[in-house]
């Protein structure tokens, strides 16, 4: 089954860090561009970010450059997003999504004091 599942959110205080994961399955991983998206409370989906197929490169939304770091383990399957200096306005729920639009099932981070 081709799948991908979003872990490692939760609350966080501003200022803080998380890690977020998405795990690949059923399709060759390596192959795809990989993105991260996020959708807030009544807004729409916004793109984070996208990692090309080796994990040579990453773009990002200009709202988080400097902030999160993408990057892929095609061994794992796995592509990660490292965010620190979480403000309130990352709150989300945050989608790995493959280049050709698959996306997971979204996990919930909440950046609250």
């Amino acid at each position: 089954e081709v799948q991908l599942v979003e872990s490692g959110g939760g609350l966080v205080q501003p200022g803080g860090s998380l890690r977020l994961s998405c795990a690949a399955s059923g399709f060759p991983f390596s192959s795809y561009a990989m993105n991260w998206f996020r959708q807030a409370p009544g807004k729409g989906l916004e793109w984070v970010s996208t990692t090309n197929s080796d994990g040579g490169s990453t773009n990002y939304v200009g709202s988080v450059k400097g902030r999160f770091t993408a990057s892929r383990d095609n061994v794992k399957n796995t592509l990660y997003l490292q965010m620190n200096s979480l403000k309130p306005e990352d709150t989300a729920v945050y989608y790995c999504a493959r280049s050709d639009g698959l996306r997971g099932q979204g996990i919930q981070v909440t950046v609250s004091s």
